[in-house]
């Protein structure tokens, strides 16, 4: 393992949580909440430390790292950058626990939107943005990740290659830094789109604020107890709905809308998934992988929670299982019965009508990811159910763990306290909801690694 380009690109990472830290410090200054100020002091002060120590450990490196090296990174990034968040949350005055304060972390920085606290309105105002913020940097660290890391043709488990990707100069190795400059612009702007949508609609300037970095994040957090506190009118619905369907669009679409280059066909599935303008924000926000909700769900709990696990687009801060994965499934098995049938028949095997057809590597890939994601399900609710919470809730926890959906009214599944959940189980649910992120395929590649070291 090349540690010292991994420490590099480590300590890469660690300064836009100082940029943050920077934010809160000027907006605690600013509105006179110097009660915590100091807490963003110490988060500023060790994340530049940490940041530049792994740069030194690391400048004289070949900075170039392989796959292998480039997952490892990833889980290193999500552990290291949610202990640096995790600072204010353990030195406020709520008196949050290490384990409590680090699973809200990493709840904000995965976009899944747990919480240990239960009456946000009492929670100090900075907190409430740090916790949002949290959210915005995972979100934009996780559009890195997808577009620089899982791009490699050799381990396409996440299958880009099905992706519209434009010009193939989006993913060259070249082009790296133009991109990662193009992708927080367009991310930027979108979050500052929606902001401005919030605030013109009449919801407040600081629940604006919050919910627009929640949103385009994919995330579950939000600055009051309930989403019924900010979203009122029929406008405000309208722009709710708009920004889920943009943290779910193809973020390559984002980029062909801005590059005035548009080309439907390339874009199936998303329209696919994006029918849902007419339908209520209950399913596209089940279908973005958000979970937030208007409505308290009780018997359609198990239907919302099915269109979590097909919702999400590739290249988005959404997860879950892609819907091309089960459509390619349920093709291919339909085309087997078809040939027992009648031999001759001609079988087409395109994707979505469109040009790309699937090859028997997309097959095995699509069926590699269903067996991972139940073989995840089943060991994860073993450990919740240990917990005295029940199978149903164990079974349903799991299911939003591992899609990064959040446990609101939408899946029956609000009055869950993480507070009080075993040690084991935070443990569990802070490995599985980055494992929802990166896919247990992820690990098993590095254990692969390291055992057989090839």
């Amino acid at each position: 393992m090349n540690f010292k380009s991994i420490s590099y690109f480590l300590g890469l990472f660690c300064f836009p949580i100082s940029f943050l830290s920077f934010v809160n410090i000027l907006y605690s200054s600013y509105f006179d909440y110097f009660l915590s100020i100091d807490a963003y002091f110490t988060t500023l002060l060790i994340s530049l430390i940490v940041g530049y120590s792994l740069l030194y450990y690391g400048k004289d490196s070949q900075k170039k790292i392989n796959y292998i090296e480039q997952i490892l990174l990833i889980i290193i990034v999500y552990f290291l950058t949610a202990l640096l968040i995790s600072i204010p949350f353990y030195l406020s005055n709520n008196q949050v626990t290490f384990i409590n304060s680090f699973f809200e972390s990493i709840s904000g920085l995965t976009g899944t939107g747990f919480s240990t606290f239960k009456n946000i309105k009492y929670l100090d105002p900075t907190l409430i943005l740090w916790r949002s913020s949290s959210q915005w940097i995972g979100g934009l660290y996780f559009l890195f990740f997808l577009i620089i890391v899982f791009s490699n043709k050799k381990f396409n488990y996440k299958m880009i290659s099905l992706t519209y990707s434009g010009d193939s100069s989006y993913s060259s190795q070249e082009n790296i830094k133009s991109n990662i400059f193009k992708i927080f612009i367009y991310y930027c702007i979108l979050s500052f789109s929606i902001f401005l949508l919030f605030n013109i609609s009449g919801v407040r300037l600081f629940n604006s604020l919050n919910i627009s970095m929640t949103l385009i994040s994919g995330g579950g957090f939000l600055p009051t107890d309930s989403l019924n506190n900010i979203i009122q009118s029929n406008f405000q619905k309208i722009i709710f709905i708009t920004s889920l369907l943009i943290a779910m669009l193809n973020f390559y679409l984002i980029f062909n809308i801005f590059n005035k280059k548009i080309l439907a066909r390339e874009h199936k599935e998303d329209l696919y998934n994006n029918s849902g303008f007419d339908l209520i924000i209950s399913v596209i926000s089940s279908l973005s992988n958000s979970g937030l909700t208007l409505i308290e769900s009780d018997k359609l709990s198990l239907y919302f929670l099915f269109i979590t696990i097909i919702g999400g687009s590739l290249i988005s801060n959404t997860s879950g299982i892609k819907l091309t994965r089960f459509y390619i499934l349920l093709k291919i098995a339909s085309s087997e019965i078809i040939k027992l049938i009648s031999p001759n028949s001609v079988i087409n095997k395109t994707i979505f009508g469109s040009d790309k057809k699937i090859t028997d590597d997309n097959v095995k890939i699509s069926f590699l990811i269903f067996i991972s994601f139940f073989l995840s399900l089943f060991i994860l609710s073993s450990f919740l159910v240990l917990d005295n919470i029940g199978f149903e809730k164990s079974f349903k926890l799991s299911i939003l763990t591992l899609t990064n959906t959040v446990n609101s009214e939408l899946f029956n599944m609000e009055i869950l306290n993480f507070a009080n959940l075993l040690t084991t189980s935070k443990i569990s649910l802070i490995i599985f909801m980055i494992i929802g992120k990166i896919e247990l395929i992820s690990i098993f590649l590095i254990f692969k690694k390291i055992i057989f070291k090839d």
